[in-house]
């Protein structure tokens, strides 16, 4: 009777510790569901929209310009924050506000993205912290899932002007 316990409770066990490693990998490498929080993405994404990431493409480097990216923050590795890419290792950004007269350019640094919220007034990002590394992207946001009548891909950038050829 003991060892009908134990067998049970090892197979348990055993089973526990697949399903356990397959889901790491599927969210670790497949992607998953990521709720939203603070304004710096609206209108496109609002406070606690639902939407699913996919960590494909960081894994193949096909991330692109006006994608939305989920990215470990510069300033606090233990939080997530939600932008879009504006300029790629090479390209040329404005790095200044929108309200500046005098606007100023840089140009993105090897391995490195930089990163903007849609809501352009109310964001932290590379305008504040710089080019981010590549290797903070956590995974890349298509599709929008709740609310249900915002369901669907992800629209373009409101800030369309920003992104500089």
């Amino acid at each position: 009777m003991l060892r009908n316990a134990l067998g049970k409770t090892f197979r348990f066990l055993g089973y526990t510790v697949q399903y356990g490693c397959i889901a790491h990998c599927a969210f670790e490498y497949l992607g998953g569901v990521v709720v939203c929080s603070g304004p710096s993405m609206e209108p496109t994404i609002q406070n606690s929209d639902i939407v699913f990431s996919e960590n494909l493409s960081r894994h193949f480097y096909c991330i692109r310009k006006g994608d939305i990216v989920i990215v470990k923050s510069p300033n606090d590795p233990k939080s997530n924050i939600c932008k879009r890419v504006i300029g790629l290792e090479g390209d040329k950004v404005c790095t200044s506000n929108p309200s500046d007269f005098l606007k100023s350019h840089s140009y993105v640094p090897k391995g490195h993205v930089w990163l903007e919220g849609d809501n352009l007034r109310n964001s932290t990002d590379s305008r504040y912290y710089g080019p981010v590394p590549y290797g903070l992207i956590r995974g890349r946001i298509w599709l929008k899932i709740w609310p249900l009548n915002d369901f669907g891909f992800l629209r373009a950038s409101p800030n369309g002007h920003r992104f500089l050829d």
